[in-house]
């Protein structure tokens, strides 16, 4: 057993009993296993809390993905523009979907998508852009937001990373069309088990959404298109409504335990430790620190029993599924992120204690003979 986990559900799941356990005894006595009572209240719950009008819960968060986009009607001959640093399976859900994914570089500062880069890949066959929140870390939306008013296209976001981050004060997932949420255990929000959901103020979109995921049918016995079979269980919809109760708290923790990283980390070696932006809330779904000598730390910070991760040590433009498509692109700066990027445990789980141990363990590193670097800094 890792003295440091990245994650403990076992824990998550021993502080929350008392108040998950009688609510899983009811709904395995009382509810309907498919698209039962809890799904309807967990999705009104979740759309007050995003401020949009309407949450579609799904399978996955790659379902939600797909079916938002072909919900919007996009598909064959339209260009959607995201950030070519993301999870892959990210532009693997746009080529499901059917639409052809632009990927533009990321600033390299932020790591994310931003307004000039986008606009540059623009041509006469983009219908929308699709912001990535990486991490935790709202893309800057209010230039997204102008220059697709300005050309006539579709703002949507990708919130999976970015349960309970904020942007001016508003949770991400309201700034566009819609946006699509994960649940995957491993979220800020997550259930046990996959599970996603769509966001969006549109009728017609969460009308579309919810006969979509359940086989295209708009009655018990009458098919109204084709259409997967990707809905949300009861079960863990109730397991997310009382989740979500503590989802605002557990961001805060997030926030204060990053707080004790970057006050411990500033300075070391060459670590380029994750910044943020006055207007913005970072959720800290993920603490990712950058630097040339990403490999070695790894290992010595599993002699040390820490764990970590790699979010994403191969560019998406680079997997082996999507190279073709991309060959020849080049994004200098997805690449070099896929070389230096390594996620330091953090968790609402965590103990300060435990913060402090990798904290001490990455400064070991560096400070040990032929490991210094010039001084890191936040980005």
């Amino acid at each position: 057993m890792a003295r440091v986990r990245t994650k403990d559900y076992g824990e998550q799941y021993r502080r929350l009993w008392a108040e998950l356990g009688p609510e899983l005894e009811r709904v395995f006595h009382e509810e309907d296993p498919v698209l039962g009572a809890p799904v309807a209240r967990f999705e009104a719950s979740l759309a007050r809390y995003h401020g949009v009008a309407h949450a579609v819960g799904m399978g996955s968060g790659t379902d939600a993905l797909v079916c938002m986009v072909r919900g919007l009607g996009l598909g064959p001959g339209d260009e959607v523009v995201t950030g070519a640093h993301t999870f892959a399976g990210v532009v693997s859900a746009l080529v499901q979907a059917g639409v052809e994914p632009v990927l533009v570089d990321a600033a390299p500062g932020s790591m994310l998508v931003d307004a000039p880069a986008v606009e540059r890949a623009l041509s006469p066959r983009t219908r929308a852009v699709l912001a990535v929140h990486m991490y935790g870390e709202p893309v800057e939306l209010d230039p997204l937001q102008a220059l697709c008013r300005a050309r006539g296209l579709i703002l949507l976001e990708d919130a999976a990373q970015a349960h309970g981050a904020r942007y001016r004060g508003r949770a991400v997932g309201g700034a566009g069309e819609a946006a699509a949420l994960s649940f995957h255990p491993s979220k800020n929000l997550g259930a046990f088990g996959d599970g996603g959901a769509v966001l969006t103020s549109s009728d017609a979109l969460a009308q579309r959404l919810r006969i979509d995921r359940n086989l295209g049918k708009d009655g018990k016995y009458r098919f109204a298109a084709i259409a997967p079979n990707s809905k949300l269980d009861t079960l863990q919809a109730a397991i997310l409504e009382v989740k979500l109760r503590h989802l605002d708290a557990w961001v805060a923790r997030r926030r204060a335990l990053a707080a004790r990283y970057l006050a411990g980390l500033a300075g070391v070696g060459d670590l380029m430790l994750p910044g943020g932006r006055p207007e913005s809330e970072h959720a800290y779904h993920l603490f990712v620190v950058r630097t040339a000598r990403r490999d070695a730390l790894r290992e010595h910070l599993a002699a040390r029993d820490i764990q970590t991760g790699l979010h994403y040590p191969i560019a998406a433009a680079r997997q082996p599924a999507l190279a073709a498509r991309f060959d020849g692109a080049e994004f200098p700066v997805a690449d070099e992120l896929a070389r230096t990027v390594l996620s330091l445990p953090l968790s609402h789980e965590h103990g300060d204690e435990e913060i402090d141990a990798v904290i001490d363990g990455v400064r070991a590193f560096f400070a040990s003979p032929g490991r210094g670097g010039a001084p890191g800094g936040a980005v």
